[in-house]
């Protein structure tokens, strides 16, 4: 069996697929392949039950492409070549979770007979989108297909090289590993709080080993080392659902309770809208320093 399935978003909105993915690919025995933004593709190399990304469009919004505003700078040409890619396999089902007049017209003129998707003319079959933590809200896209998900079960497979490369990379001693994952930017965490909190966290934790994410590092490089932590702190969307797949405990900057799992060790604060208002104590306290 053969599934194909359309992901718009970034790497992190990739992620949150994963979960979803694997389930489809172990449990139907299917070759799965993934289209996803040019800009999200190299994420995928972290699931090996992919067998094909196809890598669409280079708009900076991430999507695929819907009417006249943003993400409409897929040319028809564009869409002929990803037509081609997604007709000549023989696949037997579509999940679909990108929106537009493109996408369900190419849908439409594909072979699948099993389309999955909200909304849109190009679906053989709707679904009602759930509520919650990204990754288990998947599964409304899966019961028509008979598939059925957890989540919570989920954990990346690293590659052992790249995990004893990672350990051997943690600051000497052998206290706590913090790993900072800020995204940087407006909207941000202030940076003289970053910079102030493994202070104070050293006042009650004075073996504390700090470290930061990798620049520039591949995906595998970057898991591994999120995977290699003790706890992390982040407000980097990326880096934070690298957490969450790895199993490593999390404090996530500007992500609600209701958008993470229900795990020990795994907390949300703050408010997406910006980080400016929340306070170091606040922060230390929900590291349970407080």
């Amino acid at each position: 069996m053969r599934v194909l399935f359309l992901i718009p978003g970034s790497s992190a909105s990739q992620l949150q697929a994963f979960p979803a993915v694997a389930a489809v690919a172990d449990q139907l025995q299917a070759q799965v392949q993934v289209v996803c933004p040019t800009a999200s593709a190299a994420i995928w190399a972290l699931l090996p039950q992919v067998t094909r990304v196809l890598a669409f469009g280079a708009d900076g919004d991430g999507s695929f492409g819907s009417g006249n505003g943003p993400g409409a700078g897929n040319s028809l040409a564009d869409w002929s070549n990803l037509l081609g890619s997604v007709r000549d396999p023989d696949f037997q089902a579509c999940i679909n979770l990108a929106t537009g007049r493109q996408v369900n017209l190419m849908l439409s003129m594909t072979h699948i007979p099993t389309r999955i998707a909200q909304d849109g003319f190009g679906l053989t079959e709707r679904v009602s989108p759930q509520e919650g933590w990204p990754n288990q809200a998947m599964e409304s896209y899966l019961r028509p297909l008979g598939v059925s998900l957890d989540a919570e079960t989920f954990r990346l497979s690293l590659p052992r090289p790249a995990l004893e490369q990672a350990v051997a990379a943690l600051p000497p001693g052998d206290g706590p590993a913090l790993l900072l994952a800020p995204a940087g930017g407006a909207g941000d965490w202030p940076e003289a709080n970053w910079r102030l909190l493994p202070e104070q966290v050293r006042l009650q934790v004075p073996g504390l080993r700090v470290l930061h994410t990798l620049s520039d590092d591949s995906p595998v490089d970057r898991a591994a080392q999120l995977a290699a932590a003790d706890v992390v702190l982040g407000s980097d969307p990326t880096s934070i659902e690298l957490a969450l797949l790895s199993g490593t405990p999390l404090v996530a900057l500007g992500r609600r309770s209701d958008t993470l799992p229900a795990r020990q060790g795994v907390q949300g604060i703050g408010s997406s809208a910006g980080l400016d208002d929340l306070g170091v104590a606040e922060v230390l306290q929900a590291l349970g320093l407080g």
